[in-house]
């Protein structure tokens, strides 16, 4: 997936300047940055959630906006923040939703749709509660659930915004190692946004960095991860020391 030269408005509000961007297919890629500097309106314009004003995304050397529907769906899943499922709906039924893009003209079940549906439910360690309502769950089991109906579109390309949020920490690394381990896998291309740094530093194999509408910097974690960065990004004096467990760069503020 290539981003190129991205304008995104909301209304009158330039809200994304000039994003140019190459998304690095069967890797985590993790968008940072202070909270309304473009992060998920970058997301919701790579989905087709927003129309550009200028410059487009391209998928496979296509314009997303090219594409119908059905097609795109196939192709790109995304996952909002707080999404919304109805009342007393089951984890499997949740799932299903993920099928609606390979629905016949008659919109019956077919055995892929209950493989894929099998498959993303015991690929997200929900086996035991298929049948549980989702209001039920826990908080990492509730968003567990989102990712495993994400993963029946059966896409290569997954988007997910702040999926960790409002997650206690233990539930925030459960929902990470799961990214990761889906990554390892299935080799599916996942864009995240992540708003703790030393979460994104240490899951991500790339970083976007944005500030103020724009791409800051952008590459590999090691290079993008830097003392200039986080003071110039987020204003904060900080030592960059390598991770002990993961040797990933993480940070420290002083």
């Amino acid at each position: 997936m290539m981003i190129d030269d991205l304008n995104l408005y909301y209304g009158q509000f330039h809200a994304l300047k000039d994003i140019s961007l190459n998304i690095q297919e069967k890797e985590i890629t993790a968008f940072i940055g202070p909270s309304g500097c473009g992060k998920s309106t970058l997301l919701s314009g790579m989905s087709r959630l927003l129309i550009p004003k200028e410059g487009d995304v391209l998928l496979e050397g296509v314009s997303i906006h090219d594409y119908k529907a059905k097609d795109l769906a196939k192709k790109l899943s995304i996952l909002p923040q707080g999404p919304i499922a109805p009342e007393g709906i089951t984890v499997k039924e949740l799932c299903y939703f993920g099928r609606n893009p390979y629905k016949n003209l008659f919109g019956s079940r077919t055995k892929e749709d209950d493989d894929m549906v099998q498959w993303a439910i015991e690929a997200t360690g929900l086996k035991e509660f298929a049948n549980r309502q989702l209001d039920s769950l826990s908080g990492g089991q509730r968003q567990r659930a989102w990712i495993a109906m994400a993963l029946t579109q059966n896409t290569d390309i997954l988007l997910l915004d702040e999926p960790t949020t409002y997650l206690d920490l233990a539930y925030q690394i459960e929902i990470l190692e799961l990214l990761k381990d889906l990554n390892k896998k299935t080799k599916k291309t996942i864009v995240t946004v992540i708003h703790e740094l030393n979460q994104a530093a240490r899951y991500a194999d790339n970083l976007v960095c944005m500030k103020k509408g724009k791409i800051y910097s952008q590459g590999r974690v090691e290079t993008v991860f830097t003392e200039n960065m986080l003071k110039d990004v987020f204003g904060v004096d900080s030592i960059v020391i390598l991770d002990p467990i993961t040797s990933r760069p993480m940070c420290i503020p002083k």
